[in-house]
């Protein structure tokens, strides 16, 4: 079953010099997604705060980075690397995989057997409130946004890991406003995933084409602020958007400490997101590499262990090709061209 994932974070892991996108010991490479017939992987930039720069830095990945540079510098260098880890990876490895920006990437990737890579930017931070940086990222091939991560910044107010939806006044700044139209205009992915839910009503009243949230799960199933109540399912299904089902265990689980990612709950989520907003709003955004836990599905080669549950659990194989695939490739043509 070929398949397209919203949001994985592995390229995080690959800030330093000799990063390594085709064969790794992280969950995703090029090699296990071919196993597992992905069709199109979306790589995430992933912002990281200054706890997340120090784990990286711990860990070797970005260690080149001097802790002498400005947040603006470091962020600035931080992409530039993982620009050039990718940039590297379609160059030596160009007869597997390439760069997709629109649909017209993506069918031609396909009819000739290689992956699609889409680019995308999670914490939009580093656009700093100004429409020609917004340009220029699109420039560079970034054809998503997830507009916030767990911080404000200069799109509006993100989600917090707090309990609390709601109260905390506008959820789009001025510029988050003005940017989604633009995004509109560009041909970019506005995601709400991390938004506040204020957020995520005005972006759905400004924006003009689907939006997205990459990898989000119902909230009735997991209470988590992270994930989208029944009504925000049905007015991005309204809006033709999708929701990437995410792998984690605490959007999965009832308890949001759970450490337990299990295919049942996946299975369970899929359901009430197509019994609320219909099977064309259900994709997939699995969170690979940004997740931790007991994960019955670790890596894109054991994709397989999903479309089985979702059969057991009555969907049809239209739908299952809808969830996999199809519906990511309706939102890429009508957004992105």
């Amino acid at each position: 079953m070929k398949y397209i994932d919203l949001h994985c974070d592995t390229l995080m892991m690959f800030a330093g010099e000799h990063g390594n996108l085709y064969e790794n010991t992280k969950s995703v490479d090029l090699l296990r997604l071919r196993k597992g017939d992905c069709l199109a992987q979306f790589f995430a930039i992933w912002m990281p705060d200054g706890e997340g720069r120090e784990e990286l830095r711990k860990a070797g990945f970005c260690d080149a980075l001097s802790g002498e540079l400005s947040d603006e510098e470091w962020d600035d260098a931080y992409i530039e690397r993982l620009f050039a880890c990718f940039q590297r990876t379609c160059t030596e490895y160009g007869n597997e995989v390439s760069l997709a920006l629109g649909e017209k990437d993506l069918r031609e990737n396909e009819e000739r057997g290689k992956l699609s890579a889409f680019l995308t930017l999670e914490d939009g931070r580093a656009v700093r409130g100004s429409l020609d940086r917004l340009k220029e990222f699109y420039d560079k091939g970034i054809r998503l946004i997830t507009l916030t991560w767990n911080f404000d910044n200069c799109f509006g107010r993100a989600n917090y890991r707090d309990g609390k939806f709601g109260g905390r006044g506008s959820g789009l700044t001025e510029f988050g406003r003005e940017a989604v139209q633009y995004m509109n205009e560009l041909g970019m992915m506005v995601d709400v995933s991390h938004l506040s839910d204020e957020g995520f009503y005005e972006v759905a009243a400004v924006s003009r084409k689907p939006f997205i949230a990459s990898h989000s799960n119902a909230r009735t199933l997991s209470y988590c602020s992270r994930n989208l109540s029944d009504d925000m399912i049905r007015r991005l299904a309204q809006k033709g958007g999708v929701t990437g089902l995410n792998f984690a265990p605490g959007f999965l689980a009832e308890d949001f400490d759970s450490k337990e990612s299990s295919i049942k709950r996946m299975a369970a989520h899929a359901k009430h997101i197509v019994n609320c907003g219909g099977e064309e709003v259900l994709a997939l955004g699995s969170d690979l590499d940004g997740i931790e836990g007991n994960l019955e599905i670790a890596s894109p080669d054991q994709m397989e262990l999903l479309w089985d549950a979702l059969q057991k659990a009555g969907f049809t194989k239209r739908q299952i090709e809808l969830a996999a695939r199809e519906n990511a490739k309706r939102v890429i043509r009508e957004i992105l061209g």
